[in-house]
Protein backbone atom coordinates (compact mmCIF):
# COMPACT_ATOMS: atom_id res chain seq x y z
CA UNK A 1 0.00 0.00 0.00
CA UNK A 2 1.17 3.51 -0.67
CA UNK A 3 -0.11 7.03 -0.77
CA UNK A 4 0.15 9.76 -3.34
CA UNK A 5 -1.13 13.29 -3.12
CA UNK A 6 -1.89 15.24 -6.25
CA UNK A 7 0.28 18.05 -4.99
CA UNK A 8 2.80 15.91 -3.14
CA UNK A 9 4.93 12.96 -4.13
CA UNK A 10 8.40 11.83 -3.27
CA UNK A 11 11.00 14.40 -2.35
CA UNK A 12 13.35 14.97 -5.24
CA UNK A 13 15.81 17.43 -6.58
CA UNK A 14 16.78 18.96 -3.23
CA UNK A 15 20.25 19.81 -2.05
CA UNK A 16 21.76 18.82 1.27
CA UNK A 17 20.11 20.35 4.25
CA UNK A 18 21.25 20.50 7.86
CA UNK A 19 17.75 19.69 9.06
CA UNK A 20 16.42 16.17 8.84
CA UNK A 21 13.57 15.71 6.42
CA UNK A 22 10.23 14.73 7.84
CA UNK A 23 8.67 13.73 4.58
CA UNK A 24 9.10 11.78 1.41
CA UNK A 25 7.02 14.29 -0.48
CA UNK A 26 7.44 17.32 -2.66
CA UNK A 27 5.54 18.99 -5.45
CA UNK A 28 6.83 17.52 -8.71
CA UNK A 29 4.00 18.71 -10.92
CA UNK A 30 5.79 21.95 -11.64
CA UNK A 31 9.20 20.28 -12.04
CA UNK A 32 8.36 18.15 -15.09
CA UNK A 33 7.41 19.70 -18.42
CA UNK A 34 4.39 18.15 -20.10
CA UNK A 35 6.48 17.04 -23.09
CA UNK A 36 8.79 15.08 -20.79
CA UNK A 37 6.10 12.59 -19.81
CA UNK A 38 6.21 9.33 -21.82
CA UNK A 39 3.60 8.77 -24.50
CA UNK A 40 2.19 5.92 -26.53
CA UNK A 41 3.61 2.44 -26.07
CA UNK A 42 6.21 3.60 -23.54
CA UNK A 43 3.50 5.09 -21.32
CA UNK A 44 1.41 1.92 -21.57
CA UNK A 45 4.37 -0.30 -20.69
CA UNK A 46 5.45 1.77 -17.68
CA UNK A 47 1.98 2.21 -16.20
CA UNK A 48 1.26 -1.45 -16.86
CA UNK A 49 4.49 -2.43 -15.12
CA UNK A 50 3.56 -0.33 -12.08
CA UNK A 51 0.10 -1.87 -11.88
CA UNK A 52 1.48 -5.41 -12.21
CA UNK A 53 4.09 -4.74 -9.50
CA UNK A 54 1.35 -3.64 -7.11
CA UNK A 55 -0.72 -6.66 -8.14
CA UNK A 56 2.12 -9.05 -7.23
CA UNK A 57 2.46 -7.48 -3.77
CA UNK A 58 -1.27 -7.70 -3.10
CA UNK A 59 -1.50 -11.23 -4.50
CA UNK A 60 1.30 -12.42 -2.23
CA UNK A 61 -0.78 -11.39 0.79
CA UNK A 62 -3.78 -13.55 -0.12
CA UNK A 63 -2.66 -16.38 -2.40
CA UNK A 64 -1.03 -18.40 0.40
CA UNK A 65 -4.18 -18.82 2.50
CA UNK A 66 -5.78 -21.63 0.48
CA UNK A 67 -2.39 -23.31 -0.02
CA UNK A 68 -1.51 -23.53 3.68
CA UNK A 69 -3.35 -26.81 4.39
CA UNK A 70 -1.45 -28.50 1.53
CA UNK A 71 1.84 -26.93 2.66
CA UNK A 72 1.27 -28.43 6.10
CA UNK A 73 0.78 -31.80 4.39
CA UNK A 74 4.14 -31.62 2.61
CA UNK A 75 6.07 -30.29 5.60
CA UNK A 76 4.24 -32.53 8.10
CA UNK A 77 3.31 -29.99 10.71
CA UNK A 78 1.18 -27.08 11.84
CA UNK A 79 3.74 -25.30 14.00
CA UNK A 80 4.90 -22.76 11.43
CA UNK A 81 1.52 -21.82 9.93
CA UNK A 82 1.50 -18.41 11.59
CA UNK A 83 4.99 -17.68 10.25
CA UNK A 84 3.85 -18.03 6.63
CA UNK A 85 1.86 -14.84 7.13
CA UNK A 86 3.78 -13.20 9.97
CA UNK A 87 7.22 -13.34 8.31
CA UNK A 88 5.94 -11.50 5.24
CA UNK A 89 3.96 -8.88 7.14
CA UNK A 90 6.72 -8.36 9.71
CA UNK A 91 9.41 -7.40 7.19
CA UNK A 92 6.94 -5.61 4.92
CA UNK A 93 5.62 -3.43 7.73
CA UNK A 94 8.87 -2.82 9.61
CA UNK A 95 10.78 -1.72 6.51
CA UNK A 96 8.08 0.25 4.70
CA UNK A 97 8.88 3.63 6.24
CA UNK A 98 12.56 3.21 5.43
CA UNK A 99 11.71 2.01 1.92
CA UNK A 100 10.16 5.41 1.23
CA UNK A 101 13.39 7.08 2.32
CA UNK A 102 15.46 4.82 0.05
CA UNK A 103 13.67 6.30 -2.97
CA UNK A 104 14.37 9.75 -1.61
CA UNK A 105 18.12 9.32 -1.25
CA UNK A 106 18.95 6.78 -3.97
CA UNK A 107 18.24 6.38 -7.68
CA UNK A 108 14.54 5.58 -8.14
CA UNK A 109 14.98 3.25 -11.11
CA UNK A 110 17.72 1.13 -9.57
CA UNK A 111 16.05 1.10 -6.15
CA UNK A 112 12.90 -0.29 -7.77
CA UNK A 113 14.83 -2.92 -9.73
CA UNK A 114 16.77 -4.01 -6.63
CA UNK A 115 13.50 -4.25 -4.69
CA UNK A 116 12.10 -6.45 -7.45
CA UNK A 117 15.22 -8.63 -7.32
CA UNK A 118 14.86 -9.07 -3.55
CA UNK A 119 11.16 -9.91 -3.97
CA UNK A 120 11.97 -12.44 -6.70
CA UNK A 121 14.73 -14.06 -4.64
CA UNK A 122 12.30 -14.41 -1.73
CA UNK A 123 9.68 -15.93 -4.03
CA UNK A 124 12.21 -18.37 -5.50
CA UNK A 125 13.31 -19.48 -2.03
CA UNK A 126 9.65 -20.09 -1.12
CA UNK A 127 9.11 -22.08 -4.30
CA UNK A 128 12.08 -24.41 -3.84
CA UNK A 129 11.86 -24.58 -0.03
CA UNK A 130 12.69 -28.12 1.15
CA UNK A 131 11.26 -27.47 4.60
CA UNK A 132 9.05 -25.11 6.54
CA UNK A 133 11.88 -22.99 7.97
CA UNK A 134 13.22 -22.21 4.50
CA UNK A 135 9.74 -21.18 3.38
CA UNK A 136 9.51 -18.76 6.32
CA UNK A 137 12.89 -17.23 5.40
CA UNK A 138 11.72 -16.81 1.82
CA UNK A 139 8.53 -15.11 2.96
CA UNK A 140 10.55 -12.67 5.08
CA UNK A 141 12.84 -11.80 2.16
CA UNK A 142 9.85 -11.36 -0.16
CA UNK A 143 8.30 -8.97 2.38
CA UNK A 144 11.42 -6.80 2.30
CA UNK A 145 11.25 -6.56 -1.48
CA UNK A 146 7.51 -5.93 -1.41
CA UNK A 147 8.01 -2.91 0.85
CA UNK A 148 10.27 -1.35 -1.77
CA UNK A 149 7.95 -2.23 -4.64
CA UNK A 150 4.90 -0.74 -2.91
CA UNK A 151 6.57 2.67 -2.74
CA UNK A 152 8.48 2.40 -6.02
CA UNK A 153 5.52 1.37 -8.14
CA UNK A 154 3.44 4.40 -7.23
CA UNK A 155 6.50 6.67 -7.41
CA UNK A 156 7.10 5.61 -11.01
CA UNK A 157 3.49 6.46 -11.79
CA UNK A 158 3.98 9.97 -10.38
CA UNK A 159 6.86 10.56 -12.82
CA UNK A 160 5.16 8.83 -15.74
CA UNK A 161 1.55 10.05 -15.77
CA UNK A 162 0.64 13.76 -16.10
CA UNK A 163 -1.23 15.25 -13.10
CA UNK A 164 -4.51 15.53 -15.00
CA UNK A 165 -4.56 11.78 -15.68
CA UNK A 166 -3.05 10.67 -12.39
CA UNK A 167 -6.33 10.28 -10.41
CA UNK A 168 -7.58 7.76 -12.98
CA UNK A 169 -4.29 5.87 -12.77
CA UNK A 170 -4.40 5.84 -8.98
CA UNK A 171 -7.95 4.50 -9.15
CA UNK A 172 -6.76 1.67 -11.39
CA UNK A 173 -3.97 0.81 -8.96
CA UNK A 174 -6.41 0.94 -6.06
CA UNK A 175 -8.71 -1.49 -7.86
CA UNK A 176 -5.72 -3.78 -8.34
CA UNK A 177 -5.73 -4.54 -4.61
CA UNK A 178 -9.40 -5.51 -4.73
CA UNK A 179 -8.85 -7.74 -7.77
CA UNK A 180 -5.87 -9.43 -6.12
CA UNK A 181 -7.94 -10.05 -2.99
CA UNK A 182 -10.49 -11.91 -5.10
CA UNK A 183 -8.04 -13.79 -7.33
CA UNK A 184 -5.58 -14.71 -4.56
CA UNK A 185 -7.59 -17.51 -2.91
CA UNK A 186 -8.77 -18.79 -6.31
CA UNK A 187 -5.29 -18.89 -7.84
CA UNK A 188 -3.83 -20.37 -4.67
CA UNK A 189 -6.44 -23.11 -4.73
CA UNK A 190 -6.04 -23.73 -8.47
CA UNK A 191 -2.24 -24.01 -8.31
CA UNK A 192 -2.39 -26.23 -5.23
CA UNK A 193 -5.10 -28.48 -6.63
CA UNK A 194 -4.05 -28.72 -10.28
CA UNK A 195 -0.27 -28.21 -10.25
CA UNK A 196 1.59 -27.66 -6.97
CA UNK A 197 1.41 -25.11 -4.15
CA UNK A 198 4.94 -24.00 -5.06
CA UNK A 199 3.51 -22.26 -8.11
CA UNK A 200 1.91 -19.75 -5.75
CA UNK A 201 5.47 -18.40 -5.54
CA UNK A 202 6.93 -19.43 -8.90
CA UNK A 203 4.28 -17.31 -10.65
CA UNK A 204 6.02 -14.19 -9.34
CA UNK A 205 9.23 -14.97 -11.23
CA UNK A 206 8.20 -14.55 -14.90
CA UNK A 207 5.73 -11.76 -14.17
CA UNK A 208 8.22 -9.85 -12.03
CA UNK A 209 10.86 -10.39 -14.71
CA UNK A 210 8.65 -8.76 -17.35
CA UNK A 211 8.05 -5.79 -15.03
CA UNK A 212 11.78 -5.40 -14.42
CA UNK A 213 12.56 -5.49 -18.16
CA UNK A 214 9.92 -2.84 -18.90
CA UNK A 215 11.24 -0.50 -16.20
CA UNK A 216 14.89 -1.11 -17.14
CA UNK A 217 14.46 -0.28 -20.82
CA UNK A 218 11.63 2.25 -20.84
CA UNK A 219 11.84 4.27 -17.61
CA UNK A 220 14.23 7.18 -18.02
CA UNK A 221 14.89 9.02 -14.77
CA UNK A 222 13.63 12.63 -15.08
CA UNK A 223 15.65 15.48 -13.61
CA UNK A 224 12.91 15.95 -11.01
CA UNK A 225 13.68 12.47 -9.65
CA UNK A 226 17.32 13.22 -8.89
CA UNK A 227 18.02 11.87 -5.39
CA UNK A 228 19.20 14.13 -2.58
CA UNK A 229 22.95 14.61 -2.35
CA UNK A 230 23.89 14.08 1.28
CA UNK A 231 26.60 12.10 3.00
CA UNK A 232 26.38 8.33 3.27
CA UNK A 233 26.32 8.63 7.06
CA UNK A 234 23.25 10.87 6.94
CA UNK A 235 21.54 8.55 4.46
CA UNK A 236 22.10 5.63 6.80
CA UNK A 237 20.80 7.64 9.76
CA UNK A 238 17.61 8.50 7.86
CA UNK A 239 17.01 4.84 6.99
CA UNK A 240 17.08 3.97 10.71
CA UNK A 241 18.43 0.39 10.43
CA UNK A 242 18.63 0.13 14.23
CA UNK A 243 14.91 0.89 14.52
CA UNK A 244 14.10 -1.73 11.88
CA UNK A 245 16.23 -4.33 13.67
CA UNK A 246 14.63 -3.58 17.04
CA UNK A 247 11.13 -3.80 15.55
CA UNK A 248 11.82 -7.11 13.83
CA UNK A 249 13.58 -8.49 16.90
CA UNK A 250 10.69 -7.69 19.23
CA UNK A 251 8.12 -9.14 16.84
CA UNK A 252 10.20 -12.30 16.38
CA UNK A 253 10.46 -12.83 20.16
CA UNK A 254 6.70 -12.44 20.51
CA UNK A 255 5.90 -14.89 17.71
CA UNK A 256 8.39 -17.48 18.95
CA UNK A 257 6.99 -17.26 22.48
CA UNK A 258 3.49 -17.97 21.19
CA UNK A 259 4.72 -20.74 18.91
CA UNK A 260 6.62 -22.52 21.70
CA UNK A 261 4.21 -21.89 24.58
CA UNK A 262 2.09 -24.91 25.49
CA UNK A 263 3.49 -26.85 22.54
CA UNK A 264 7.27 -27.22 22.46
CA UNK A 265 7.74 -25.82 25.98
CA UNK A 266 5.37 -25.18 28.92
CA UNK A 267 4.11 -21.62 29.22
CA UNK A 268 6.03 -21.20 32.47
CA UNK A 269 9.32 -22.45 30.99
CA UNK A 270 12.40 -20.25 31.00
CA UNK A 271 12.45 -20.24 27.19
CA UNK A 272 8.93 -18.86 26.78
CA UNK A 273 9.27 -16.40 29.66
CA UNK A 274 12.64 -15.26 28.32
CA UNK A 275 11.18 -14.64 24.87
CA UNK A 276 8.29 -12.62 26.30
CA UNK A 277 10.71 -10.58 28.43
CA UNK A 278 12.89 -10.08 25.35
CA UNK A 279 9.87 -8.87 23.40
CA UNK A 280 9.05 -6.32 26.10
CA UNK A 281 12.62 -5.08 26.48
CA UNK A 282 13.15 -4.73 22.74
CA UNK A 283 9.82 -2.92 22.34
CA UNK A 284 10.73 -0.47 25.13
CA UNK A 285 14.18 0.02 23.60
CA UNK A 286 12.58 0.69 20.22
CA UNK A 287 10.38 3.42 21.69
CA UNK A 288 13.35 5.01 23.44
CA UNK A 289 15.50 4.83 20.32
CA UNK A 290 12.83 6.40 18.12
CA UNK A 291 12.34 9.26 20.62
CA UNK A 292 16.10 9.82 20.75
CA UNK A 293 16.39 9.84 16.95
CA UNK A 294 13.58 12.38 16.56
CA UNK A 295 12.89 13.38 12.97
CA UNK A 296 15.47 10.91 11.70
CA UNK A 297 13.43 8.01 13.13
CA UNK A 298 11.29 5.73 11.02
CA UNK A 299 8.33 6.30 13.38
CA UNK A 300 8.57 10.13 13.75
CA UNK A 301 7.55 10.38 17.45
CA UNK A 302 6.29 13.97 17.14
CA UNK A 303 3.41 12.77 14.97
CA UNK A 304 2.03 10.69 17.84
CA UNK A 305 1.35 13.83 19.84
CA UNK A 306 -1.61 14.27 17.51
CA UNK A 307 -4.68 12.39 18.63
CA UNK A 308 -5.63 11.65 15.04
CA UNK A 309 -2.63 9.30 14.73
CA UNK A 310 -2.30 8.02 18.30
CA UNK A 311 -5.90 6.73 18.19
CA UNK A 312 -6.11 5.48 14.60
CA UNK A 313 -2.83 3.50 14.80
CA UNK A 314 -4.13 0.95 17.35
CA UNK A 315 -7.45 0.81 15.48
CA UNK A 316 -5.69 -0.17 12.24
CA UNK A 317 -3.51 -2.66 14.15
CA UNK A 318 -6.43 -4.59 15.61
CA UNK A 319 -8.91 -4.20 12.76
CA UNK A 320 -6.58 -5.50 10.04
CA UNK A 321 -5.44 -8.21 12.44
CA UNK A 322 -8.97 -9.58 12.75
CA UNK A 323 -9.34 -9.80 8.96
CA UNK A 324 -6.07 -11.66 8.42
CA UNK A 325 -6.87 -14.32 11.01
CA UNK A 326 -9.98 -15.16 9.00
CA UNK A 327 -8.13 -15.05 5.70
CA UNK A 328 -5.68 -17.71 6.91
CA UNK A 329 -7.89 -19.93 9.09
CA UNK A 330 -11.13 -20.13 7.09
CA UNK A 331 -9.34 -22.16 4.36
CA UNK A 332 -8.17 -24.57 7.08
CA UNK A 333 -11.81 -24.91 8.19
CA UNK A 334 -12.97 -25.62 4.64
CA UNK A 335 -10.23 -28.15 3.85
CA UNK A 336 -10.02 -29.95 7.19
CA UNK A 337 -13.58 -29.91 8.54
CA UNK A 338 -15.54 -29.82 5.26
CA UNK A 339 -13.00 -31.84 3.28
CA UNK A 340 -12.91 -29.32 0.42
CA UNK A 341 -10.16 -29.38 -2.19
CA UNK A 342 -7.83 -26.35 -2.34
CA UNK A 343 -9.60 -24.87 -5.37
CA UNK A 344 -13.00 -25.51 -3.80
CA UNK A 345 -11.71 -23.82 -0.64
CA UNK A 346 -10.80 -20.76 -2.71
CA UNK A 347 -14.31 -20.68 -4.16
CA UNK A 348 -15.77 -21.06 -0.66
CA UNK A 349 -13.76 -18.00 0.41
CA UNK A 350 -15.25 -15.79 -2.31
CA UNK A 351 -18.18 -14.43 -0.23
CA UNK A 352 -15.67 -12.87 2.19
CA UNK A 353 -13.34 -11.29 -0.38
CA UNK A 354 -16.05 -10.23 -2.85
CA UNK A 355 -18.04 -8.50 -0.12
CA UNK A 356 -14.84 -6.84 1.07
CA UNK A 357 -14.07 -5.55 -2.42
CA UNK A 358 -17.53 -4.06 -2.93
CA UNK A 359 -18.06 -2.57 0.52
CA UNK A 360 -14.59 -1.02 0.62
CA UNK A 361 -15.81 1.26 -2.17
CA UNK A 362 -19.12 1.81 -0.37
CA UNK A 363 -17.39 2.86 2.85
CA UNK A 364 -15.12 5.19 0.92
CA UNK A 365 -18.10 6.78 -0.81
CA UNK A 366 -19.89 7.38 2.50
CA UNK A 367 -16.83 9.05 4.02
CA UNK A 368 -16.25 11.12 0.89
CA UNK A 369 -19.85 12.40 0.88
CA UNK A 370 -20.33 12.93 4.62
CA UNK A 371 -16.80 13.45 5.92
CA UNK A 372 -17.76 11.29 8.93
CA UNK A 373 -14.92 8.76 9.01
CA UNK A 374 -15.07 8.06 12.76
CA UNK A 375 -18.75 7.16 12.62
CA UNK A 376 -18.13 4.76 9.73
CA UNK A 377 -15.30 3.13 11.70
CA UNK A 378 -17.54 2.87 14.77
CA UNK A 379 -20.38 1.21 12.86
CA UNK A 380 -18.10 -1.04 10.80
CA UNK A 381 -16.09 -2.35 13.75
CA UNK A 382 -19.25 -2.92 15.80
CA UNK A 383 -20.87 -4.91 12.98
CA UNK A 384 -17.67 -6.82 12.21
CA UNK A 385 -17.41 -7.96 15.83
CA UNK A 386 -20.94 -9.34 15.57
CA UNK A 387 -20.23 -10.88 12.16
CA UNK A 388 -17.02 -12.59 13.25
CA UNK A 389 -18.94 -13.82 16.28
CA UNK A 390 -21.18 -15.63 13.80
CA UNK A 391 -18.08 -17.09 12.13
CA UNK A 392 -17.15 -18.41 15.58
CA UNK A 393 -20.38 -20.47 15.57
CA UNK A 394 -19.28 -22.46 12.49
CA UNK A 395 -19.11 -26.17 13.27
CA UNK A 396 -18.72 -29.57 11.65
CA UNK A 397 -22.32 -29.71 10.48
CA UNK A 398 -22.86 -26.04 9.56
CA UNK A 399 -24.98 -25.57 6.43
CA UNK A 400 -23.64 -23.90 3.29
CA UNK A 401 -26.10 -21.02 3.54
CA UNK A 402 -24.74 -20.10 6.96
CA UNK A 403 -21.03 -20.03 6.15
CA UNK A 404 -21.75 -18.13 2.93
CA UNK A 405 -23.92 -15.57 4.70
CA UNK A 406 -21.62 -15.18 7.68
CA UNK A 407 -18.63 -14.60 5.40
CA UNK A 408 -20.47 -12.02 3.33
CA UNK A 409 -21.58 -10.13 6.46
CA UNK A 410 -18.04 -10.27 7.83
CA UNK A 411 -16.34 -9.13 4.63
CA UNK A 412 -18.82 -6.29 4.15
CA UNK A 413 -18.50 -4.93 7.69
CA UNK A 414 -14.71 -5.24 7.80
CA UNK A 415 -14.11 -3.56 4.45
CA UNK A 416 -16.66 -0.82 5.13
CA UNK A 417 -14.46 0.56 7.92
CA UNK A 418 -11.00 -0.79 7.11
CA UNK A 419 -8.98 2.12 5.72
CA UNK A 420 -10.54 5.28 7.13
CA UNK A 421 -7.99 5.65 9.90
CA UNK A 422 -5.65 6.76 7.12
CA UNK A 423 -8.12 9.42 6.00
CA UNK A 424 -8.38 10.85 9.52
CA UNK A 425 -4.63 10.85 10.12
CA UNK A 426 -3.87 12.39 6.72
CA UNK A 427 -6.46 15.11 7.14
CA UNK A 428 -4.77 16.41 10.27
CA UNK A 429 -1.22 16.85 8.99
CA UNK A 430 0.40 19.12 6.46
CA UNK A 431 1.53 17.98 3.01
CA UNK A 432 5.09 17.57 4.27
CA UNK A 433 3.98 14.82 6.68
CA UNK A 434 1.51 12.93 4.48
CA UNK A 435 3.89 10.19 3.44
CA UNK A 436 5.29 9.83 6.96
CA UNK A 437 1.93 9.52 8.68
CA UNK A 438 0.73 7.04 6.05
CA UNK A 439 3.84 4.88 6.41
CA UNK A 440 3.43 4.88 10.20
CA UNK A 441 -0.19 3.72 9.99
CA UNK A 442 0.67 1.05 7.45
CA UNK A 443 3.40 -0.16 9.80
CA UNK A 444 0.82 -0.75 12.54
CA UNK A 445 -1.59 -2.31 10.07
CA UNK A 446 0.85 -4.87 8.68
CA UNK A 447 2.42 -5.64 12.07
CA UNK A 448 -1.10 -6.15 13.40
CA UNK A 449 -1.46 -8.95 10.86
CA UNK A 450 1.77 -10.55 12.07
CA UNK A 451 0.63 -10.43 15.69
CA UNK A 452 -2.93 -11.62 15.11
CA UNK A 453 -2.01 -14.63 12.98
CA UNK A 454 0.56 -15.64 15.61
CA UNK A 455 -1.94 -15.34 18.46
CA UNK A 456 -4.48 -17.24 16.35
CA UNK A 457 -1.99 -20.04 15.73
CA UNK A 458 -1.12 -20.31 19.42
CA UNK A 459 -4.80 -20.47 20.36
CA UNK A 460 -5.51 -23.04 17.64
CA UNK A 461 -2.68 -25.43 18.54
CA UNK A 462 -3.11 -25.17 22.32
CA UNK A 463 -6.86 -25.80 22.24
CA UNK A 464 -6.41 -28.63 19.73
CA UNK A 465 -3.86 -30.37 21.97
CA UNK A 466 -5.97 -29.83 25.09
CA UNK A 467 -9.12 -31.26 23.48
CA UNK A 468 -7.67 -34.22 21.58
CA UNK A 469 -7.25 -36.55 24.61
CA UNK A 470 -10.97 -36.12 25.33
CA UNK A 471 -12.35 -36.57 21.80
CA UNK A 472 -9.80 -39.06 20.41
CA UNK A 473 -7.94 -40.59 23.37
CA UNK A 474 -6.17 -43.23 21.30
CA UNK A 475 -4.65 -40.77 18.84
CA UNK A 476 -1.11 -39.48 19.17
CA UNK A 477 -1.28 -35.64 19.39
CA UNK A 478 2.10 -35.40 17.69
CA UNK A 479 0.72 -37.26 14.67
CA UNK A 480 -2.16 -34.79 14.41
CA UNK A 481 0.24 -31.85 14.43
CA UNK A 482 2.44 -33.53 11.83
CA UNK A 483 -0.52 -34.24 9.56
CA UNK A 484 -1.49 -31.46 7.18
CA UNK A 485 -4.98 -30.02 7.49
CA UNK A 486 -6.16 -31.32 4.12
CA UNK A 487 -4.81 -34.85 4.79
CA UNK A 488 -6.80 -35.57 7.94
CA UNK A 489 -9.46 -37.51 6.02
CA UNK A 490 -6.79 -39.70 4.38
CA UNK A 491 -4.52 -40.35 7.37
CA UNK A 492 -6.97 -41.17 10.17
CA UNK A 493 -9.35 -44.15 9.95
CA UNK A 494 -13.12 -43.62 10.05
CA UNK A 495 -13.42 -44.76 13.66
CA UNK A 496 -11.16 -41.99 15.04
CA UNK A 497 -11.58 -39.27 12.39
CA UNK A 498 -14.72 -37.72 14.00
CA UNK A 499 -12.84 -37.23 17.27
CA UNK A 500 -9.87 -35.66 15.50
CA UNK A 501 -12.15 -33.32 13.54
CA UNK A 502 -13.97 -32.35 16.73
CA UNK A 503 -10.66 -31.39 18.36
CA UNK A 504 -9.66 -29.53 15.19
CA UNK A 505 -12.93 -27.61 15.32
CA UNK A 506 -12.29 -26.58 18.92
CA UNK A 507 -8.89 -25.27 17.85
CA UNK A 508 -10.37 -23.38 14.91
CA UNK A 509 -12.98 -21.81 17.17
CA UNK A 510 -10.14 -20.56 19.38
CA UNK A 511 -8.52 -18.92 16.33
CA UNK A 512 -11.85 -17.37 15.36
CA UNK A 513 -12.21 -16.11 18.94
CA UNK A 514 -8.93 -14.25 18.47
CA UNK A 515 -10.43 -12.55 15.41
CA UNK A 516 -13.50 -11.60 17.47
CA UNK A 517 -11.27 -10.17 20.20
CA UNK A 518 -9.16 -8.14 17.77
CA UNK A 519 -12.27 -6.71 16.13
CA UNK A 520 -13.78 -5.93 19.54
CA UNK A 521 -10.66 -4.05 20.64
CA UNK A 522 -10.75 -2.14 17.35
CA UNK A 523 -14.33 -1.15 18.18
CA UNK A 524 -13.19 0.17 21.57
CA UNK A 525 -10.38 2.07 19.83
CA UNK A 526 -12.92 3.69 17.51
CA UNK A 527 -14.55 5.29 20.56
CA UNK A 528 -11.34 7.24 21.24
CA UNK A 529 -10.98 8.65 17.71
CA UNK A 530 -11.91 12.35 17.37
CA UNK A 531 -15.45 12.94 16.11
CA UNK A 532 -14.31 15.89 14.03
CA UNK A 533 -15.64 15.92 10.49
CA UNK A 534 -12.96 15.54 7.84
CA UNK A 535 -12.03 18.87 6.25
CA UNK A 536 -13.00 19.44 2.65
CA UNK A 537 -10.28 19.11 0.06
CA UNK A 538 -10.03 20.48 -3.42
CA UNK A 539 -9.90 17.65 -5.97
CA UNK A 540 -6.22 18.27 -6.65
CA UNK A 541 -5.34 18.11 -2.96
CA UNK A 542 -7.04 14.88 -1.98
CA UNK A 543 -4.67 12.18 -0.74
CA UNK A 544 -5.29 8.89 -2.47
CA UNK A 545 -4.69 5.79 -0.42
CA UNK A 546 -3.98 2.68 -2.42
CA UNK A 547 -4.91 -0.78 -1.23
Amino acid sequence: MAVLNERTTMAVGETDSPKPSTSNTLDVNNLIDSDQYPHGLRLVLLTGASVVAVFLIALDQTIVGTAIPKITDDFHGLNDVSWYAAAYFMTFGASQTSAGKIYKYYNLKWSFLISMLVFEIGSLICGVAPNSKTLVVGRAIAGLGAAGLSVGGTSIVSFTVPPAKRPMMMGIIGMTYAIAAVLGPLLGGAFTDRVNWRWCFYINLPIGGVVAVAVFFFFHLPAAATPLHISSAKKLLHLDPVGIALAMGSITCFILALQYGGNTYPWNSSVVIGLLVGFGLLAITLVGWEIRLGDYAMMLPRLYKQRSLSTTAPYQFFFMGSYLVLLYYLPIYFQSILGASPIKSGVNNLPLVLAASVFALAGGAVVMITGRAQQVMFVGSMLSTIAIGLIYTLDIGTSTSKWVGYQFFTGASLAFAMMHGLSIAQANVGPEDLAAVTANLLFFQTVGGAFSTSVGQAAFVNRLLATLPKTAPGVNPGLVLLTGASELHNVFPPDVLPGVLEAYMVGLKAAFAVAVAFSGVAFLCSLTIPLKKLPSHEPNETPMVLG
